[in-house]
């Protein structure tokens, strides 16, 4: 008999345990509810954020794409503009070796006596007439 009567407590209390309790007091009622109310809250917040750190990391990554390209034009031009640079000094080493030789030519012919009532005309460099 008091092997049947624990067999029974127990499956009395193990039934107790699953059925749950089905009184609530209102004050605690009201405070599951509130916290249910939060909790939804919360989650809506969340997802309003996540979908801001998604928007966010997509214009990130455009940004960063048109960063990597403006990068890149700013190399091709700084490029351009040493062989821009480059080229003009050739030019310039060029136009001032022909007009170093004719400057001794023309000093000397006026030493030699020979005056005239002109002056030269100067000659346009080339290429800034152009211009």
């Amino acid at each position: 008999m008091g092997k049947m009567f624990g067999g029974m407590l127990l499956i009395g209390l193990a039934m107790i345990g699953l059925s749950g309790c089905d009184y609530w007091p209102p004050a605690l009622q009201a405070q599951i509810e509130q916290l249910r109310a939060e909790v939804q809250t919360a989650a809506a917040e969340r997802a309003k954020l996540e979908t801001q750190v998604m928007e966010t990391a997509k214009l990130k990554d455009e940004l960063q794409l048109r960063v990597d390209e403006l990068t890149r034009l700013n190399r091709e031009l700084a490029s351009r503009i040493a062989n821009l640079e480059q080229s003009l000094s050739a030019e310039k080493a060029k136009t001032a070796k022909p007009s170093a030789k004719a400057a001794p030519a023309k000093a000397s012919g006026k030493a030699a006596g020979k005056p005239s009532g002109k002056a030269p005309a100067k000659k346009p460099a080339k290429g800034s007439a152009k211009r």
